[in-house]
């Protein structure tokens, strides 16, 4: 993928902050086009009068370089980051993630849910191990910063470590050493030492740096830090001691030696990071000494270090393979070029392949670049949905035309069926006037057999032995009709069954209620012979004929039906009488 052509950087040290605009060439190198430097002065334990110093800072440098908004990787420092050095058995790839996710959560002093973190594998260590960079850093803290840097109308890009960005620079501008070498950077609060050499790097950050010999100092003098700061600007050097002569001035003297206490303590822990480096990283032994940092430049700085380490003492340039626009003043880009070695190494990011490619995007930057590299992807679903509806919308304006003319048919058809449907109904009006007519007749031919369909199921249902009819007298409204006047008297002098509430019209097994006189009930009369079961033979044909499709006869109301006789031992046959009510009542002539 082609760089961008303009490329900002923005190096947010301790004290310092710079910004550096940068365009790459044809053939893949970097252009300094200008750069600007300003110290943040104040609490920095105040993170939001930190922050808006930096949003001041940058906006005032962006107006200088005349940048409009643009995309930028910036660095934060180190003291601010928590890296680990971790080594790992040689695994297969796709376990490397998973473990180094596990590293992160086992060697992070927080939980992991509250840091962004990254790692990069570094090369391979001795017993073929795996060396893996560790950085993590508060997601809050990170928040912060970045609402810094976006409110100054920059993008955020890439998010670096100040240490990893000067690697990037030393690996670009000094590929061809071999050996080990030792970048040390003296920062205001920290000193970041940078044990490179091929397929393998440490870092180590110590608490020591300018702002440690400002205090020394204001504590010497019984001033205010704004003032020692200044003294040390103007009066501090490194104290040589031994043979050379001091200052005439004493105070200078005074400041130059609490300069050589500070810087003697910085370096027994460089030799203290040294050793540790080599027993516990199995590294060489360094071979040169680069200095960079703002209190690097301090007077006499790589003379102590010459004499107390006995190797090599260069200043650290990251503008060794990069050009300088004509429009930048080479002299001053020479004076001030070992503090321009994060931003060369963040611009070199997005010029071109890095050996350290950390990036600790915080979350809302990280939702931000997933919408811009899914907004095509949405446009494009855009674009389909919107060819969608048009489609639909395409779609139902001609199933619309089509559903109006198969209307226009059906209105047609169902015109000439409405005139169909009228002639049926004139042919219905008739039917009706010829079955008004027919239904008396069909009536009364199908009262012709009514009666035989009563006697034969009267005599199917009739127990095979022991019993038999001698006489059926039809009733209306419970009296006989069609008997003789002695047939009559006993039917009258027969005792009426208990009475019962009458079932409601419309209740199974209700007789119905004629609205007209007619023959609703039968009087069936026997006699049944002296048998073993005596009068349960009158009482099966009860139940045979409960299921008869004439008669409403209720199973469960017995003495209702069948008229009490009581056999004895004189006779040989014994009268019974059943009341039956029928199903549908035959309406008289």
């Amino acid at each position: 993928m082609a760089a961008p052509p303009r490329i900002v950087s923005l190096n947010l040290g301790s004290q310092t902050v710079g910004l550096a605009e940068f365009r790459t060439q044809a053939n893949g190198g970097l252009v300094l086009v200008g750069y600007r430097l300003r110290e943040i002065v104040g609490d920095g334990a105040n993170e939001a009068t930190r922050n808006a110093q930096i949003t001041a800072a940058i906006r005032e440098m962006m107006g200088e370089l005349q940048i409009k908004g643009s995309r930028v990787n910036y660095s934060v420092a180190a003291q601010s980051v928590f890296a680990r050095f971790v080594k790992l058995p040689a695994v297969e790839e796709e376990k490397i993630e998973r473990i180094i996710e596990f590293e992160a959560q086992q060697n992070v002093p927080f939980p992991i849910e509250e840091v962004v973190w990254d790692y990069q594998l570094v090369g391979a260590g001795t017993d073929e191990q795996i060396q893996v960079v560790l950085v993590a850093i508060k997601s809050d803290l990170l928040e912060g910063i970045n609402a810094g840097v976006e409110a100054s109308a920059l993008q955020t890009s890439i998010v670096d470590v100040a240490t990893m960005a000067l690697y990037n620079a030393f690996r670009y501008n000094y590929s061809e050493l071999s050996d080990c070498s030792v970048l040390v950077d003296i920062g205001a609060r920290t000193t970041n030492l940078l044990f490179i050499e091929p397929g393998k790097v440490f870092s180590r950050s110590v608490p020591i740096g300018g702002s440690s010999i400002s205090a020394a100092i204001a504590k010497e003098f019984n001033e205010p830090a704004v003032a020692a700061e200044f003294r040390k600007k103007r009066d501090g050097f490194v104290s040589l001691g031994g043979a050379y002569a001091e200052p005439s001035d004493p105070e200078v003297a005074r400041v130059s030696k609490i300069v050589r206490s500070t810087m003697t303590r910085l370096h027994a822990e460089l030799m203290r990071s040294i050793s540790h480096y080599r027993a516990q990283q199995q590294g060489s032994a360094p071979a040169r000494v680069f200095l960079c940092g703002g209190s690097a430049s301090m007077p006499y700085m790589r003379e102590f270090f010459r004499e107390k380490l006995q190797l090599p003492i260069e200043f650290f340039n990251p503008l060794r393979n990069v050009s300088v626009a004509d429009t930048t003043d080479a002299a001053e880009v020479g004076r001030a070029a070992h503090v321009l070695g994060e931003l060369v190494g963040l611009a070199l990011r997005s010029a071109t392949t890095c050996p350290m490619e950390l990036n600790l995007r915080p979350p809302t930057v990280v939702r931000a670049h997933e919408l811009t590299r899914r907004r095509p992807f949405l446009l494009l679903a855009a674009a389909c949905f919107i060819c969608g509806l048009l489609g639909w919308g395409f779609y139902y304006a001609r199933a619309a035309s089509v559903e109006r003319a198969a209307a226009q048919r059906l209105a047609e058809k169902v015109d000439g069926m409405r005139r169909i449907a009228a002639l049926m109904e004139d042919v219905r009006k008739q039917t009706t006037a010829l079955d008004s007519v027919a239904t008396p007749l069909i009536a009364a031919a199908n009262d012709r057999t009514f009666w035989t369909e009563i006697i034969e199921d009267l005599n199917a249902r009739l127990p095979k032995e022991h019993i038999w009819i001698t006489e059926l007298v039809a009733t209306s409204g419970g009296r006989p009709m069609g008997a003789g006047e002695s047939r009559a008297a006993r039917a009258e002098a027969t005792p009426p069954p208990t009475p019962t509430p009458a079932p409601s019209p419309g209740r199974p097994g209700a007789p119905a209620v004629p609205a007209e006189p007619a023959i609703d009930g039968i009087f069936v009369r026997g006699l049944y012979l002296f048998n073993p079961k005596q009068q349960e033979v009158v009482v099966d044909y009860f139940r045979n004929l409960v299921d008869s499709p004439h008669f409403a006869i209720d199973p469960n109301n017995q003495a209702k039906v069948i008229r009490p006789t009581t056999p004895n031992n004189t006779e040989w046959a014994f009268p019974y009488e059943l009341r039956l009510d029928l199903k549908k009542p035959v309406k008289l002539p």
